[in-house]
């Protein structure tokens, strides 16, 4: 339930003005506790990553392979999300580095991402890190929103 805290309260911050207020306002953690996969490092299935400061987790990174066509063989960083009492911290930085090692490890030589369009603070956060828009947009619907995002790529080495 902490990891889908930190989720919900970092889409509450980082994704007003770009999605519906309402809907925003409408998250629960409870409906997304279920969503995360903890343990295992295996290269086919996505694993998260999570940060913890005291007793409290304050962010996470979910990892696996990419479900995009026509990256087979290329990992993702599925998600990424820093609890925003913590942003500006280096949480981000430290969370995205582990990311990229484990992807590494499991034999990725590439990793791709997908960012919101408009959200120019993980824009700035990604490219900072070495990632690249690749030219890829996608429409798609989360949790029952509508919403647009640009891919991003990068190598791991």
């Amino acid at each position: 339930m902490a990891v889908a805290r930190v989720h919900v309260r970092s889409w509450q911050a980082a994704y007003r003005g770009l999605l519906p207020d309402e809907y925003l306002d409408g998250l629960r953690p409870e409906d997304r506790a279920t969503s995360y996969a903890f343990g295992g490092l295996e290269p086919d299935h996505p694993a998260t990553i999570v940060s913890v400061e005291g007793e409290m987790i304050r962010g996470f990174a979910t990892i696996g392979p990419s479900r995009d066509a026509g990256t087979e063989g290329i990992g993702a960083l599925h998600a990424l999300y820093v609890d925003p009492d913590s942003w500006d911290t280096g949480l981000g930085r430290t969370l995205i580095g582990e990311a990229r090692q484990q992807l590494a490890g499991q034999g990725f030589e590439q990793a791709v991402l997908w960012v919101l369009v408009g959200n120019e603070r993980a824009e700035r956060f990604y490219r900072k890190d070495g990632w690249a828009a690749d030219g890829s947009r996608r429409s798609d619907e989360v949790w029952s929103v509508a919403i647009d995002e640009v891919r991003y790529r990068r190598t791991l080495s």
